[in-house]
């Protein structure tokens, strides 16, 4: 047979060959189609996306060395310099009407709205190259850690893109499935992103709809506005295990005095109260968290997130309105 007919027939072949199963054969799939032609999706389309979805060892390697395994003193450089904190300045005031109003609806912080956007993508610049659904049945049916999670996760971004009308395949995030400048997973996405530009749509790379989301989904989770986040503590002697094993606020100021624990300024909350330890660079860094630093924990779980949160936005106000007085010769004198 001469060489150009051979290739054309390889070729003729290649076209007859139906698409790769992908994660369409395997059984935890198969439930999962059936999951979501119960809940009204198209069996075709899901059965389409998943034999379509394709397994990233490069995901696989990623979520086995995410930033909290390390020690505070190495994980709050990445995030507490000049270039996020010029960022946060520069976002704010190129979004102050839409930051400014999610505050007033929302209640929030707007220091923290927009220190999560810092810590989570530096303000749209790192929102992911993964597809969405590579990433969600990568880590669904490949990461047996979590692989329950992450298969709940995929059903609901299939269940968000048939809703919002997208293919399946078009999503781009993190690793870890996360979209937009806030990092949403699909069911936060689906729980809290809010149209906040009023264009009809909830598109969280867009900078107003993921302002909002972000105020929504704190204000959700019970955000305390003018309530402090964190003191530094002092602590005299050791410290019980049990005192700094959760987040979740359980103790009086008078319990942790009874402890040798005391804030070094007094907090804008009645309390409970939690003791953070952190692991700083010549011994541990102790903190009492109030109620919204148990609630930036519910965005993220790890406190070293929740505290690179806060001390980016108390660095981003501070910069903001030393540069405002500045501009104004309120500095002078």
């Amino acid at each position: 047979m001469k060489p150009a007919r051979l290739s054309t027939l390889l070729l003729l072949l290649a076209l007859a060959v139906p698409l790769q199963a992908g994660y369409l054969e395997r059984p935890e799939a198969r439930s999962l189609i059936e999951e979501l032609v119960q809940q009204g999706l198209d069996r075709a389309s899901v059965e389409q996306a998943l034999a379509r979805a394709e397994r990233k060892q490069s995901i696989l390697d990623a979520i086995a060395r995410p930033a909290e395994s390390r020690p505070w003193y190495q994980y709050r450089p990445i995030f507490l310099t000049d270039a996020r904190i010029d960022g946060g300045v520069r976002f704010w005031n190129r979004h102050a009407a839409v930051v400014e109003r999610a505050a007033r609806e929302f209640a929030v912080d707007p220091a923290i709205i927009v220190a999560i956007i810092g810590v989570e993508t530096f303000y749209g610049r790192h929102t992911g190259n993964y597809r969405v659904l590579d990433a969600l049945a990568t880590l669904g049916f490949d990461y047996p850690k979590r692989a329950g999670f992450f298969r709940r996760e995929l059903g609901q971004f299939l269940i968000l893109a048939h809703e919002e009308g997208w293919p399946a395949e078009r999503p781009k995030g993190s690793y870890a499935g996360a979209m937009g400048l806030g990092q949403f997973i699909p069911s936060s996405y689906r729980a809290y992103a809010v149209d906040f530009d009023g264009d009809g749509k909830r598109d969280l790379w867009n900078a107003a709809d993921a302002i909002g989301s972000v105020a929504n989904y704190f204000h959700r989770h019970g955000w305390r506005q003018g309530e402090t986040v964190a003191v530094p503590a002092i602590v005299r002697g050791a410290v019980r295990t049990e005192l700094v094993r959760g987040v979740k606020p359980a103790y009086s100021l008078r319990q942790l005095a009874t402890e040798g624990v005391r804030p070094r300024r007094l907090p804008r909350g009645d309390g409970p109260f939690a003791l953070i330890e952190l692991e700083g660079k010549t011994g541990p860094e102790f903190w009492i968290g109030l109620h919204n630093f148990y609630v930036i924990t519910r965005y993220n779980r790890s406190p070293l997130y929740a505290m690179a949160v806060l001390q980016l936005s108390q660095a981003i106000r501070e910069r903001r309105q030393a540069r405002q007085q500045a501009e104004t010769g309120g500095g002078a004198g």
